[in-house]
């Protein structure tokens, strides 16, 4: 019988934060201009130091890190509704999840500062400190499916961002897109299914999704 298991982004599929980082990342670009137009949008889902090493000279790179970890200190991170509730069924279930983000350590040391029953619920936690290829590389997806001890055609990814849907559908695994961050007419054709968020999701409807 195959082993089923539950990869999930973090911010903007478990956590309501993308709207504080896209003001960050706006501050940033007023202190540091890139120049290219919705900036904000364009790096949602890409690991720090793939944003440092695409966009900004070496010499601002800890300044910019710096400012990060300054910015997430200070954060309260808002669980969305329905997540405890879904994570909580995937458990009855005997269903192994895990978390695949883009956030580095620091961040999550304040997460789980801030919410202590939280971890528990992943057998795996794949930050941007462990990959060398961000998103949409499968790499961190893969990465998770292997520590559960499943094969990616068997788990069930759930995304926001455009980044980690490509990283998603390059895995193999099942894709469930979350329109908090884009459009369900955006993230369509990038998923084999769209909702609006995780509140009164249930695990029988993640496994009826149609792949085809």
């Amino acid at each position: 019988m195959k082993k089923v298991g539950v990869l999930f982004d973090l911010d903007g599929v478990l956590i309501d934060s993308e709207g504080l980082y896209t003001q960050f990342w706006e501050d940033i670009e007023c202190i540091y201009p890139t120049n290219i137009p919705n900036f904000a949008h364009i790096i949602k889902g890409n690991a720090l130091f793939k944003i440092l090493d695409t966009y900004y000279p070496k010499y601002l790179h800890q300044d910019i890190i710096d400012r990060v970890h300054r910015f997430e200190l200070g954060m309260v991170y808002p669980i969305y509704d329905g997540v405890i509730e879904f994570l909580d069924e995937l458990k009855s279930h005997d269903i192994p999840c895990a978390i695949v983000t883009s956030s580095d350590n620091v961040k999550m040391e304040t997460l789980y500062r801030q919410y202590p029953f939280f971890k528990p619920y992943f057998s795996a936690i794949i930050t941007g400190s462990d990959v060398t290829r961000s998103k949409p590389d499968p790499q961190g997806y893969l990465l998770a499916a292997q520590a559960l001890e499943c094969a990616p055609c068997d788990c069930y990814i759930f995304e926001d961002s455009l980044q980690g849907l490509d990283a998603g559908m390059a895995s193999g695994a099942t894709v469930i897109a979350l329109t908090t961050s884009n459009s369900a007419d955006l993230v369509k054709e990038k998923a084999h299914e769209v909702i609006a968020n995780l509140a009164g999701y249930t695990v029988s409807q993640m496994l009826s999704v149609n792949r085809n």
